[in-house]
């Protein structure tokens, strides 16, 4: 049930996607919209047949997408702008009730992945459908803005809409590949056999750098845990419990300073039409390396 349910919500993702694409091929102002439609559409092949195609099929149309953004045939063009008279209409009228989809959406996602065994991914596209319809219950909104509104937010978000499950598969072949075991036998030749300070600040800022560069802190979990973690923290007599939970929070502090994090940091500069495209991240970065120290010290504490 779980797994056809994951399905569907990945088919309607790439239907979504396909709409963009088709949007985007209408777009005659883009010098580029064959391009930039073919993108959308063969990654809306991808989510919708993902478990149908042959993986050789699916390799080629991630290398066809990436040569597309690679020779710059991806861009945005024309996208009606959203009416601010109305959308200010709305806002006061509606007042306080403006965040009832958002914590429905929270909600619905909790109760979902806490009291069945549908799992989160599934319980996140449940909140999703119901925070939607709350949506348009709340503000009378036709489907049809629901379609411009859904095909302008990914038209907006571009290329980086995609770099979050790019970066998921990287950290896949990186652990496949054995970078676990090559940082651990690296690092023993720097970390003092026994000495949990060193272990620990070690750990934590290699689980911050290497969510940098990663771009996700679960990727980078996996390895440097396997590396670092384990041998130079857990086995010296450190908590699992309490390394595991600090160390995947000690790469969020790395989420908070790099623009591989799409979702996180380079998403909302898309969406705000920011100037500067590192503007998020230099608010972020001081509390981020505040709260790396604060990771360490709990750590030391805390584990040992």
């Amino acid at each position: 049930m779980a797994n056809m349910l994951l399905e569907f919500f990945y088919a309607v993702i790439g239907v979504i996607m396909a709409l963009a694409g088709i949007e985007s091929i209408r777009d005659k102002s883009n010098p580029t919209r064959y391009g930039t439609g073919a993108f959308w559409i063969i990654l809306a092949i991808v989510f919708t047949f993902g478990d149908l195609l042959p993986a050789v099929i699916s390799g080629i149309f991630v290398v066809m997408i990436g040569l597309l953004a690679l020779f710059k045939q991806v861009r945005l063009g024309t996208i009606k702008a959203v009416d601010t008279d109305r959308a200010s209409e709305f806002a006061k009228k509606l007042g306080g009730r403006i965040f009832i989809p958002s914590i429905v959406l929270a909600v619905v996602s909790i109760l979902i992945a806490s009291y069945t065994d549908l799992g989160g991914q599934v319980a996140i596209g449940i909140g999703a459908v119901v925070s939607l319809l709350s949506a348009m219950i709340l503000t009378k909104a036709p489907f049809k803005m629901v379609y411009h509104d859904s095909q302008r937010m990914v038209r907006t978000l571009g290329t980086a809409g995609i770099l979050p499950q790019l970066l998921a598969t990287l950290g896949a072949v990186f652990t496949a590949a054995g970078v676990g075991e090559l940082t651990s036998k690296m690092i023993s030749h720097v970390i003092p056999a026994g000495n949990h300070l060193v272990g620990v600040i070690v750990y934590c800022c290699a689980m911050a750098i290497f969510t940098m560069i990663m771009g996700n802190a679960f990727a980078a979990f996996a390895v440097i845990t396997a590396a670092i973690g384990v041998p130079f923290i857990i086995a010296q007599g450190g908590n699992p419990a309490v390394v595991a939970a600090l160390g995947m929070t000690s790469g969020y502090c790395g989420t908070l300073m790099t623009p591989m994090a799409a979702n996180f940091n380079s998403l909302p500069v898309a969406l705000m039409k920011m100037d500067d495209n590192l503007g998020v991240i230099k608010q972020q970065a001081p509390v981020a390396i505040i709260l790396l120290i604060c990771h360490i010290v709990l750590m030391y504490v805390l584990a040992f």
